[in-house]
């Protein structure tokens, strides 16, 4: 019988990958806070150091590899409804095939407008560069969720996550919020998983398999595939 299974995956899977956490990244450019490269004001005091910055971690992310993790939860796909909500910002998920996957805090794929619309445009791996604009003649800029912008999504998250009949949080040490509080919207009666290298404090309810990613994720997802 297919079942609801929704994956709520953070940095940590990425990782995997090769790919350095944001706080890891941003550490590359140490004389500068990683908040300054990730928020309004930054953009607005250094817009080109920005660009710089995410364009570096965009060709990061597309020489990149989906891992095994990445592939095995795609796979539950062939007998389960699979939604994955994720923190990531690369195309990992997508490019290992997954169909379904929101994007809590942006995509490094997407480059949009500044203007009210924020127009929407797909660059890939491509860089951005200042006084590249789109089609309203406006700045484009990474279409990514910045500090003191609104997470996107989290109504509609919170409504799957609550319709799951399994949920499986990887790679996330469920610190970052309002994201991480969706482990709550999960029924009591769902099958419940996190999959971490270590964690302080397991939610309620979850079953906690500690070890990498690349190694637990396949393990479970045959299981779940049986």
């Amino acid at each position: 019988m297919r079942q609801k299974i929704v994956i709520l995956s953070g940095s940590g899977l990425s990782a995997e990958s090769g790919l350095p956490t944001f706080r890891d990244a941003a550490g590359l450019w140490k004389q500068y806070s990683w908040v300054e490269l990730a928020s309004p004001e930054g953009w607005e005091k250094w817009p080109g150091l920005v660009l710089e910055f995410y364009n570096e971690r965009r060709a990061k992310a597309w020489l990149a590899q989906p891992n095994a993790a990445h592939r095995a939860i795609a796979s539950l796909e062939t007998r389960h409804d699979v939604v994955v909500i994720t923190q990531n910002v690369d195309a990992l998920h997508e490019r290992a095939g997954s169909t379904h996957v929101l994007h809590m805090h942006g995509e490094l794929a997407y480059a949009r407008g500044t203007g009210p619309s924020g127009k929407r445009r797909r660059i890939d791996g491509e860089p951005i560069r200042l006084g590249q604009t789109c089609e309203e003649g406006t700045q484009l800029r990474p279409d990514i969720v910045w500090f003191g912008e609104e997470t996107r999504h989290m109504a509609e998250a919170s409504e799957i996550v609550s319709m799951a009949d399994r949920v499986l949080v990887v790679g996330t040490s469920l610190s970052v919020h309002p994201a991480a509080g969706l482990v709550l919207a999960a029924r009591d009666d769902a099958l419940k998983v996190l999959n971490s290298l270590e964690m302080e404090s397991v939610p309620r309810g979850f079953e906690f398999r500690p070890g990498r990613a690349t190694e637990v994720v396949p393990q479970l997802a045959a299981e779940w595939l049986r």
